[in-house]
């Protein structure tokens, strides 16, 4: 407590530069990953390898894509914008299919009824495909928000702050309290995030909870 007493405008600081970088890479890896998600279930022959392929970007540790991307992207090394394009790309790898199976889970004969009532395409995609395929979908963005939280750690070990930092220097100048505050905050920063989406997906399909029973879906 000692420690934090004296140290709280630095961990408060770097509190807000992890929320800076996981939360833009979350945002943006939903909007990228769902499309082609969408995509993928469309034209299953393309499809399939889309998704192989983002299951073989997951696998690309994160040490070697934090320095394959400043070569790519012309970024710094030590930028936030290399973190978050890390963050992007593993992000897209683990929704793309989730979003993919939320597609493919919408009831065939819903589809066809909406069609025999006239619905365009369009209409199709954002009042029948988009609505239904939706928990499948806040399912996997929950996941990658745990994950992209836990991630942004990684920037730390080289030299982009965040509070993985917390880790770093506290391992390295052997106080406890510094380590410890590191992972409390990268857990409650997850758990929030966490529940930030849960909320949302609550407000998206407000019909999933009302048709649950008591103590299912919570």
């Amino acid at each position: 407590m000692t420690w934090l007493s004296h140290s709280w405008r630095n961990v408060l600081e770097l509190l807000l530069v992890h929320l800076s970088i996981a939360v833009p890479a979350i945002i943006i890896a939903t909007l990228i990953a769902i499309p082609i998600g969408r995509f993928a279930y469309r034209f299953p022959r393309v499809g399939g390898p889309v998704l192989s392929a983002s299951t073989l970007l997951y696998a690309i540790p994160a040490l070697p894509m934090l320095i394959i991307i400043p070569v790519i992207f012309s970024t710094s090394l030590r930028s936030a914008t290399t973190i978050i394009i890390a963050l992007i790309a593993y992000g897209v790898a683990l929704l793309v299919r989730s979003a993919a199976d939320g597609f493919a889970a919408v009831d065939r004969s819903i589809r066809e009824s909406a069609m025999a009532i006239g619905y365009s395409k369009r209409q199709m995609l954002w009042k029948v495909d988009l609505p239904l395929a939706t928990p499948v979908i806040i399912s996997g963005i929950r996941v990658v928000t745990v994950s992209t939280v836990g991630l942004t750690t990684i920037g730390a070990l080289v030299g982009i702050s965040n509070l993985g930092s917390l880790f770093t220097d506290g391992f390295q100048r052997g106080i406890p309290a510094e380590v410890i505050t590191g992972i409390v905050l990268t857990v409650a920063v997850a758990l929030l995030l966490d529940g930030i989406v849960q909320l949302i997906g609550r407000l998206l399909t407000p019909w999933v909870h009302a048709a649950a029973p008591k103590g299912v879906g919570a």
